[in-house]
């Protein structure tokens, strides 16, 4: 099955789930790895889909073994395994991502990608997934979304109250539809 199938029958039987009809393409997925490197190892992939972004990481110069994916669909999830078997892939909400340390053998990961619809979830499902991937990140890690909308994806009361801020990296019309990328990481830091 082509991946804009998958993606297809996905997006069917879970539209607010999916978000989005096609998968990512080539010029975002660039985009949004552009500042990973393989000493960020490893990198959690928050909703992988098809691998779009995950082949990305790999052409960064990460190995699968380096990377913990985190899908809730099943359909991709299997095709994951099948596409990446040497990656830690977990299947389930990424709002409890947190609960799976173990998968990461007492390290902490250097940077989140995500490629979850995080701007339709409320404030307390954007607070779950940020918490719990900042709290398996390292001092430094950084966390990457990808937009359609023209402001951050994340509300500014959840960045607050977890002390994180948010910066537009850049954008690309190269996408459909078009996404601008992000970074969010601890004020601090």
């Amino acid at each position: 099955m082509s991946d804009l199938a998958a993606f297809l029958r996905a997006w069917a039987k879970d539209p607010l789930g999916i978000a989005a009809v096609a998968p990512s393409g080539p010029s975002l997925a660039r985009l949004i790895t552009a500042e990973i490197t393989p000493d960020m190892a490893p990198v959690i992939e928050l909703g992988p889909g098809t691998g779009v972004f995950t082949k990305a990481l790999l052409e960064r110069g990460l190995q699968q073994s380096d990377l913990v994916l985190v899908e809730n669909e099943a359909d991709f999830a299997r095709l994951l395994e099948t596409r990446f078997p040497q990656a830690r892939i977990l299947r389930g909400d990424a709002a409890r991502v947190r609960r799976h340390r173990a998968l990461f053998g007492g390290e902490l990961a250097g940077a989140t990608i995500s490629g979850l619809p995080i701007l339709s979830m409320n404030a307390g499902q954007q607070m779950k997934i940020m918490a719990g991937c900042f709290g398996l990140m390292r001092p430094g890690g950084r966390f990457y979304q990808f937009s359609y909308s023209p402001v951050c994806p994340i509300r500014r009361p959840v960045l607050e109250r977890l002390g994180l801020e948010a910066r537009r990296l850049s954008s690309t019309l190269r996408n459909l539809p078009p996404a601008a990328v992000y970074e969010i990481g601890r004020v601090d830091e």
